[in-house]
């Protein structure tokens, strides 16, 4: 089994800088940045769980639930990631984009 500490421990901390983020920050663009990286997630987890469905888009529930759907959204890829490539690169985008938004 592999260890998807490093992702949930990326998305876990990504989640608590959007919580203690000030609200003009999130509506500068890190709620949508966070949206952005939630959707991707929850894409490359229904890719691997479900290879020949078409993936569901993750809703838009605000950006005062953006932290808790990229905590979703992580930890259900985390649950199915099974590559160490794939973790990696997953960590990776987290990384990536809590840069671009700012927090």
């Amino acid at each position: 089994m592999l260890d998807t500490t490093p992702l949930t421990s990326a998305v876990d901390h990504f989640a608590d800088r959007l919580r203690a983020a000030p609200q003009s920050r999130l509506q500068r663009g890190a709620a949508a940045e966070a949206l952005a990286l939630a959707r991707e997630l929850a894409v490359r987890a229904q890719r691997i769980e479900s290879p020949d469905a078409e993936p569901r888009e993750m809703p838009d529930a605000g950006m005062f639930a953006a932290a808790d759907q990229i905590v979703v959204a992580g930890r259900d890829l985390a649950v199915v990631l099974d590559d160490p490539a794939d973790l990696a690169d997953a960590v990776t985008l987290v990384e990536e984009s809590v840069r671009r938004a700012g927090v």
